[in-house]
């Protein structure tokens, strides 16, 4: 990086903290900010993350996590963590996603990303939702992963830890190409469950309309998988971050 493309990401990523500032300058100094990853995917986890950033944290490219390459997200993932004051990451089961819905299923993943945290915040920014049942004060600002430092740095966090796990199960089973749509209810993703059945990682809830209406034919493939919470951990110990159950 040039030090005229530095000196204009410092300036970008600086005005991405100004909500933050703002707080600090009440007193506020425990500033958290929520968001997560996978609310639409057929298969796996929904992942969360709550990350507090200090006043004078800068990470070239941070940003919404859907407007930073796959690769530049890998890169400044362990920047984040080992910059940021606190952050902790949390996830919903498939099975719990299909028994509370997708909605309280995210709401779980964000407060066990929060309980998950060394430091807890005093407050909250997230993006786009409250969470419900939290004794913390907290703001919802719509986009929030694209306008305040702290939200990108979760959105990042949490895309981040759901691909690792979507990566490992498609090493697993390649055939059903979780590289390549992490999930995602891809035209070719609804081919590849029809061809070799629905998994235990998929989200009944989510192939239920199809299946009713007999757009998906698709069999119960029955098959012992890890546990996203194992494949979670495995993942984020070496950074230094435990993940709640």
């Amino acid at each position: 990086m040039t030090e005229e493309k530095e000196a204009e990401e410092r300036k970008r990523v600086f005005e991405l903290l100004t909500r933050e500032r703002q707080l600090h300058d009440k007193g506020i100094l425990l500033v958290g900010g929520v968001d997560e990853a996978g609310r639409g995917p057929l298969a796996g986890p929904v992942v969360a993350s709550c990350v507090i950033l200090p006043d004078d944290f800068f990470v070239p490219y941070l940003n919404d996590s859907k407007k930073v390459t796959a690769r530049r997200r890998e890169e400044i993932f362990p920047l984040i963590i080992s910059g940021a004051i606190s952050a902790g990451v949390g996830l919903a089961t498939p099975e719990e996603i299909d028994s509370i819905n997708i909605l309280n299923a995210t709401y779980l993943a964000m407060k066990r990303s929060i309980s998950s945290m060394s430091r807890k915040p005093d407050y909250l920014i997230n993006d786009a939702v409250h969470i419900p049942g939290l004794d913390i004060e907290q703001e919802s600002i719509v986009k929030g992963d694209a306008k305040v430092a702290c939200i990108a740095a979760a959105s990042i966090l949490a895309k981040v830890t759901r691909d690792h796990i979507m990566e490992h199960y498609d090493r697993l089973i390649p055939e059903y190409r979780f590289i390549k749509h992490k999930g995602y209810p891809t035209r070719e993703h609804y081919e590849l469950v029809e061809k070799y059945g629905i998994l235990p990682i998929y989200r009944r809830s989510f192939l239920s309309k199809r299946i009713e209406e007999g757009r998906l034919m698709a069999e119960e493939r029955r098959m012992d998988l890890p546990d996203p919470f194992d494949l979670a951990d495995d993942f984020l110990g070496k950074y230094g971050i435990t993940v709640v159950r």
